[in-house]
């Protein structure tokens, strides 16, 4: 089994006021400071993880990552394949924002091992991407999409929708636009308040109000119906691609596999053990230089625990979740993972599905995952 490398940038150019993310706002980025930091993270983990396993993905995210210079990628990218190696085919994503400084870095991304980028555009309305504070325009981001295309060999498209007062021709219409940019992964997301974030704020305040549950609910049916048309089924409860397209880190995650996380506020598994990092860059920084790690936290997990986390993970996969081999893998027995009386409900009703010995969600289910969630995982468990 190979492993999976993340490398969070805290940095963006402006937070905006939807992101919940571990960003930051800074005027300057000493990048040698960030080097050695980032560099030293990496071989930390290194030691605790050994080199059985090479990596079969990078991923860069954020903040903003398209932000670094492509310099820095280079570096940490030559030091992850030097410490544990490469696979064959490995997946090397960075998350970027469509503006024109930034698109103008894609060719040296590329050139230093770059090969799936992963673009917020967010939406291909211009009154639109002002309301979600974004700072580029839909030229802007159709310009550097087509960029993208031509240098990466792989390109996911990001959206949100539910936006206040949309609609479902407005959905419709530019769905079907986005559809037709001829990407082979997009992730979209509905709109969602998150506490502490500027949108929050002022919906408190009722400077806006956000798209009720019931035409966000409708907004979700026609984008499964419109993605499966189009060939990009949602594999995810927000993600869709054309079989062989998904993203194999994301894949990682959900699948609940080993996963390194370097960088501020990054999170990691290794076996048995969750790892945190500072969250602040400043706090990161001075962490590795103290301690040759920015770890805050490294927490063991019980079984009950890891079980819990792999079935609320894998619920999220069209695919769903091996019960048998969660069992086996975790010594829980299957009724002290799902609630039976409660799975035999929601299968009667057609918002779960049983297949030797798999689970999942059904496209029925899906709009009310976090409530079967709920309803499905064991309390003891969750609460263990």
């Amino acid at each position: 089994m190979a492993r999976a490398l993340y490398i969070h940038w805290p940095y963006c150019i402006a937070k905006c006021p939807y992101c919940d993310f571990n960003s930051h706002v800074r005027k300057t980025a000493d990048m040698a400071e960030w080097k050695t930091a980032l560099l030293a993270d990496m071989r930390h983990e290194f030691d605790a993880t050994g080199s059985e396993e090479r990596l079969a993905s990078v991923f860069f995210g954020g903040g903003t990552p398209s932000l670094m210079p492509p310099s820095l990628v280079a570096d940490l990218l030559r030091e992850a394949e030097r410490l544990w190696g490469f696979d064959r085919a490995i997946e090397i994503t960075l998350e970027a924002n469509p503006s024109s400084v930034e698109a103008a870095k894609f060719a040296d991304l590329a050139a230093v091992g770059v090969n799936r980028v992963s673009l917020g555009v967010q939406s291909l309305r211009d009154e639109a991407l002002r309301f979600l504070g974004r700072l580029h325009g839909v030229e802007e981001a159709l310009t550097a999409l087509e960029l993208a295309q031509s240098h990466f060999q792989r390109v996911s498209l990001d959206l949100i929708y539910a936006r206040p007062g949309q609609s479902m021709a407005d959905w419709r219409t530019e769905l079907g636009e986005a559809l037709a940019l001829g990407t082979d992964h997009m992730s979209l997301y509905q709109l969602t308040i998150e506490p502490a974030t500027r949108f929050a704020t002022d919906v408190r305040r009722g400077m806006f109000e956000p798209l009720d549950d019931d035409n966000a609910a409708d907004l979700f049916a026609l984008t499964r119906e419109m993605t499966v048309a189009a060939g990009l089924p949602a594999y995810e409860i927000s993600n869709h691609a054309r079989p062989g397209e998904e993203s194999r880190h994301n894949l990682t995650y959900w699948r609940y596999q080993d996963y390194i996380g370097i960088g501020p506020g990054a999170h990691g598994r290794r076996g048995d053990v969750a790892t945190t990092r500072h969250r602040k860059p400043e706090n990161y920084i001075a962490a590795v230089a103290e301690t040759g790690h920015g770890i805050a936290e490294a927490r063991p997990l019980d079984r009950s625990e890891q079980a819990s986390e792999a079935l609320l993970m894998g619920l999220r996969l069209a695919e769903g979740v091996d019960l048998a081999a969660l069992t086996r893998r975790f010594a829980v027995p299957p009724t002290g993972l799902i609630d039976p009386a409660k799975l035999a409900l929601y299968r009667d009703l057609g918002l779960v599905r049983t297949d030797e010995g798999w689970i999942g969600v059904t496209p029925q289910g899906m709009p009310l995952l976090d409530a079967l969630l709920g309803e499905l995982v064991q309390a003891d468990l969750v609460a263990s």
